[in-house]
């Protein structure tokens, strides 16, 4: 018998299918739709359901014939300790550098093969890209992530590797590419590079280290150049806020090596 099907627990299975079915639904589904998705008797989809609206994991629509996912597993995913902890402390920091910079920036963190956007401080001259907190973002095609895998110790790199699942839009990359930009990555500690994503963006980042050298997170501008008559920050100087705030939120100050 292999190991995942050892300790069944059919009821809980099929409500977790119902969550991972309607968390790629971004306008919900009927109950005859996630039925025939689920290939499975109404009756059993009902009664489960009615339990998920109960405990607010799931919300109906104002007229009742839809089912969409509501903010609670995300409130719940804030919740967790060490992440929030890590929250509280970047975001005065992270204010501090959009309000010297002009521009915005994010904080990201490993999950699940992906990267997720668990920060987000806007340019308070209102005029800056930013990613959205709670957006997933590539692990193999932003700046983000090959600071995640360039400074994960080789256990987690390979984890980090067989977990990841490509997103959509996502820019393939060879493993020869990859490692050179690892590698350039670990000599100067940070990177900086036309977004992959959007024409016009920098991407500027930097790891949030433990104290152990691997990355717990990233800080990174998406930076945006003004070409009217405001005259802001030039990229080499948000390149330096961006590294004070990277170092001032690491681990690893008077303790080995901090960030480059």
């Amino acid at each position: 018998m292999p190991a995942d099907d050892r300790y069944r627990a059919p009821a809980l299975d099929k409500g977790l299918d119902i969550l991972e079915l309607l968390a790629t639904q971004p306008h919900g589904l009927t109950r005859a739709e996630i039925v025939k998705e689920m290939d499975r008797s109404a009756s059993e989809i009902y009664r489960m359901l009615e339990r998920l609206v109960a405990r607010q994991y799931v919300m109906r629509n104002p007229s009742g014939d839809r089912y969409a996912l509501s903010l609670k597993l995300f409130a719940l995913a804030n919740m967790h300790p060490p992440l929030s902890r890590l929250i509280n402390q970047a975001l005065p920091v992270m204010d501090d550098f959009a309000r010297k910079a002009e521009q915005s920036c994010h904080m990201g963190v490993y999950d699940r093969g992906n990267v997720l956007i668990g920060a987000q401080i806007n340019s308070p001259r209102g005029w800056s890209f930013s990613v959205q907190r709670g957006a997933r973002v590539g692990l193999l095609d932003t700046a983000s992530g090959h600071l995640l895998l360039a400074y994960a110790d080789a256990g987690s790199y390979q984890r980090m590797l067989a977990e990841h699942t490509p997103l959509d839009g996502e820019v393939p990359i060879t493993e020869e590419k990859l490692q050179a930009t690892l590698a350039a990555i670990r000599k100067v500690g940070y990177l900086e590079r036309d977004s992959a994503q959007s024409f016009g963006v920098v991407d500027i980042s930097f790891p949030i280290l433990g104290p152990d050298n691997t990355a717990l997170a990233t800080l990174t501008c998406p930076y945006i150049r003004r070409i009217d008559r405001h005259v802001g920050p030039e990229m080499a100087n948000v390149r330096e806020y961006l590294r004070e705030a990277a170092k001032a939120l690491s681990f690893t100050q008077g303790m080995g090596r901090e960030v480059a």
